[in-house]
């Protein structure tokens, strides 16, 4: 079900000639449009794992052991970085009437509650699911599939080789769409929603120790590359590249 009818038109057959384009393997291709919601695994709401714990341990991870991540574990990550916890009703007042209301409150803060942030999933080994992209979709906490395919080795070659991205199991990619934001804070919003994307970022980092994985926070990439490479639609502006595995004996 998509959220914003106006703002969220997947460009598909964009993406395609530039994955084509940059060598991604010819199976990089769009899904069928409708396809169903891939649910995911409920969120945990508790750990063994202290919030004190988590931030002493927190520490950036850029080399991947050779193995799987599980469905469960990326769904934790996708919730702590979009994931609804306060399921609301009523519609607010300063919500575009065009835009069919999100529903609640998500785990981390947003400017207005306009919630400007899209988190995909670049999936390579990724158990249970096919290598390709996903967009989280919060409300129904479940995957929408976009494209088909590994694409991390083309998001490598547009975020300046950063070897990360091409050894982990899976990527998480955050991107922004200004406009939910401009229409109650005009030029403003630009600014709080580059804060939101760095409460996410803590926020997957956080779990990922929780849940005794790796990840980093990429900034170093071309953003207009990035777009065409994973075919996001016009309005969506890269933020943040997250790669997400077990880490590496060091």
């Amino acid at each position: 079900m998509l959220k914003y009818p106006i703002l969220r038109v997947i460009c598909i057959t964009t993406s395609v000639g530039a994955l084509m384009a940059l060598g991604v393997p010819a199976t990089a291709t769009a899904q069928e449009p409708g396809t169903d919601l891939i649910q995911l695994p409920a969120p945990q709401h508790t750990s063994a794992t202290s919030v004190e714990q988590a931030l002493t341990e927190r520490h950036s991870v850029r080399q991947f052991a050779d193995e799987s991540v599980t469905l469960g574990e990326m769904a934790q990550l996708l919730w702590a970085a979009q994931g609804v916890t306060r399921p609301q009703a009523e519609r607010p007042s300063h919500w575009p009437p065009e835009w069919e209301w999100q529903g609640g409150r998500r785990t981390n803060p947003s400017a207005g509650a306009l919630y400007p942030l899209e988190v995909y999933l670049v999936a390579g080994n990724v158990e249970d699911i096919d290598a390709g992209l996903y967009r989280y979709e919060p409300l129904e906490h479940a995957l929408a599939p976009v494209a088909a395919g590994d694409m991390r080795e083309a998001l490598t070659e547009v975020s300046l080789r950063q070897s990360a991205i091409a050894d982990a199991p899976a990527v998480l990619v955050v991107a922004a769409v200004y406009q939910r934001v401009a229409v109650k804070y005009e030029e403003r919003g630009t600014r709080y929603a580059r804060i939101e994307v760095g409460a996410v970022a803590q926020s997957v980092y956080l779990q990922a120790g929780s849940l005794d994985l790796g990840t980093v926070l990429i900034g170093a990439f071309r953003d207009a590359e990035v777009k065409e490479t994973l075919g996001l639609p016009a309005d969506h502006e890269p933020l943040a590249i997250m790669p997400v595995g077990r880490r590496a004996e060091e």
